[in-house]
């Protein structure tokens, strides 16, 4: 029964430390913000604060935006059922997606979350192999289900550890990896890093499924691969036995700006075998989908178990997954990504060379990653100043977070409809705010 006055946020705390577990983490845990409405790029706390939303790609195309609440209300007054039900929805939704993607991606499954995306991709790498091992990045996450953990070093570097069939190669960044922006050829170095674990794995006897990659890792501090480092890989993979799946769950539907998938940023000669898709193709409604093609689709198929997921691909959520497409093409958010894009990284780079301790700036699209430093020598990771900043920006009504195995690159993944004013008063804000802590740290 909910209560019949609005509780303090002292009060929802309270309760929530008593009922929650405590592994589920708040966002700014000494002093959490309490959200009790969103719209476009902003949320509400309580006493009707706005926010600015820097961080919220899963309200892909704004919070609450109006015609996905309109599509979900319709479509819940006439029908929600199971896929096992013929319904124009689910073939309407499978066909719009197909031609967002190349061609022999053309077979589809729709599940609740990219965790379900990732356990079934999994599933389709081995049945379609025969074999079982997986290549992943380090730092990579991919998902909390136990099959997810196992191929995510950011979580199982703090658990059980490494099992054998998992492979762990170095991230292909270029800015604090291995081979960093003055290697004359990082592609083939990074690549070549893939191939060795191949053969490390081989002379175990050891068999590679799948190589597993998010086309821009996100929690391993917001990357931009090189172009033409996934060709070479999947070159790598292929002869291996294996395939290339491409988790799109944080960066896809036209977050990148110039192509509507971040996997195509690699080149158009570049096409993986399988396509996980989450977060923000339901705009925050609980949605996700597998693309791959004929060929693992059938192999799939011929181990004679079904494949059956209750409320994957019912009649609503392919009904919001249709209007979000709706949306990001009447509203053009990919190329609104592009010019908000561009802009702020423009004055996030004019930052760079007032402020030492921005180290790098990257990124593409609504997709940017701000890497902040001790030093310049040896790019130390500036982990305290970057929770510091972030907390700073929240009691000026900005939402931002970090990322990264050292915590300290802010990431920027807001609302496709996040504004040039909004990026301008972010950077804005960050400008004073590193100023300030310059002459803090000066005066100590």
């Amino acid at each position: 029964m909910r209560a019949a006055q609005p509780r303090s946020r002292q009060q929802t705390l309270a309760l929530r430390r008593q009922l929650v577990g405590s592994s589920c983490k708040l966002f700014f845990s000494n002093d959490p913000v309490k959200i009790v409405k969103a719209k476009g790029q902003y949320m509400y706390d309580e006493n009707g604060r706005q926010y600015l939303d820097c961080i919220n790609n899963v309200a892909h195309v704004g919070h609450c935006h109006p015609d996905i609440v309109k599509a979900a209300h319709e479509q819940n007054q006439l029908l929600n059922t199971n896929s096992r039900y013929l319904h124009d929805n689910l073939v309407d939704y499978a066909e719009r997606l197909s031609k967002t993607l190349p061609e022999k991606l053309c077979i589809f499954y729709f599940l609740n979350s990219g965790s379900e995306a990732n356990d079934l991709a999994l599933r389709l790498a081995r049945q379609y192999t025969k074999h079982e091992d997986v290549i992943v990045l380090d730092h990579a996450y991919h998902g909390h289900l136990t099959s997810l953990i196992d191929i995510s070093p950011y979580k199982f570097r703090n658990l059980e550890g490494q099992k054998e069939w998992v492979h762990v190669a170095p991230v292909p960044d270029t800015y604090r990896g291995l081979y960093r922006e003055d290697h004359e050829d990082a592609v083939t170095a990074y690549a070549d890093e893939v191939k060795n674990t191949i053969e490390r794995a081989h002379k175990r006897g050891r068999k590679i499924a799948a190589f597993f990659v998010e086309s821009l890792p996100s929690v391993g501090g917001q990357i931009i691969p090189p172009a033409g480092y996934f060709q070479k890989v999947a070159e790598h993979v292929h002869k291996a036995g294996g395939i290339f799946i491409a988790d799109e769950i944080q960066v896809g539907f036209g977050r990148v700006g110039k192509h509507f998938w971040a996997f195509q940023l690699q080149g158009e000669d570049f096409i993986p075998d399988i396509v996980t898709m989450g977060k923000p193709i339901g705009n925050g409604h609980p949605l996700a989908c597998v693309a791959t093609t004929k060929e693992i689709a059938e192999a799939f198929a011929a181990t004679g178990v079904e494949y059956f997921n209750t409320f994957g691909g019912n009649p609503v959520s392919c009904a919001i997954g249709l209007a979000v497409l709706d949306v990001i093409e009447k509203e053009h958010l990919q190329a609104h990504a592009t010019e908000v894009g561009n802009f702020l990284m423009k004055i996030l780079k004019e930052q760079q060379i007032k402020h030492p301790i921005i180290g790098d700036v990257r990124g593409c699209g609504l997709f940017i990653g701000v890497d902040l430093i001790k030093d310049q020598a040896e790019r130390t990771p500036a982990t305290a100043e970057a929770e510091d900043l972030i907390t700073r920006l929240k009691e000026r009504y900005i939402l931002l977070s970090t990322d990264g195995p050292g915590r300290n690159v802010l990431k920027f993944k807001p609302p496709m409809c996040f504004s040039m004013e909004d990026a301008k008063f972010v950077v804005e804000t960050i400008d004073k705010i590193l100023t300030d802590m310059e002459k803090e740290c000066l005066n100590q």
